[in-house]
């Protein structure tokens, strides 16, 4: 049941569409590519661990890290709108 203007199952749309998105975002950074020993960021060795959990790695956990939080926050959208879109 959606409250107000939101027609039934509005809700469940924003939470589906989100989902699809994330998952999408994850699909497109797992690589095909073989793995490399070296950091393509900032050049310094990739740990075995690492290689061996993750047999695509092309970066360190540091600046992969770095990557993701950038990422997250490139693709922050807000699906709602602003409350004066809702009411024109």
């Amino acid at each position: 049941m959606a409250g107000g203007w939101a027609r039934d199952g509005a809700v469940q749309e924003q939470i589906d569409d989100t989902i699809s998105d994330a998952v999408q975002r994850a699909r497109a950074s797992f690589s095909n590519r073989s793995g490399t020993l070296e950091c393509e960021v900032c050049g310094e060795d990739i740990p075995e661990a690492r290689r061996k959990a993750l047999p695509g790695a092309r970066t360190c956990v540091a600046c992969q890290s770095s990557l993701d939080r950038n990422a997250r926050n490139a693709s922050a959208f807000n699906r709602r709108g602003s409350k004066d879109s809702q009411l024109r």
